[in-house]
């Protein structure tokens, strides 16, 4: 009975001691995105309103 328990406590201490270190987390970098606007964005859009007037009052 003795050994058996020996045996456990080995065998108890032997794979904590052989398990390792928890790893460190793994952590992304965050995604940075750059909003930028193009200098036509600003005459299209009221020429799409102008053109969906024409085509409503031509009608």
């Amino acid at each position: 009975m003795k050994k058996l328990v020996l045996a456990a406590a080995l065998t108890a201490a032997a794979s904590n001691a052989f398990a390792g270190s928890l790893a460190d987390p793994i952590i992304e970098a965050p995604v940075i995105v750059e909003e930028s606007t193009s200098s036509s964005s600003g005459v299209l859009i009221p020429l799409a309103l102008l053109v969906l007037v024409a085509a409503a009052v031509a009608d």
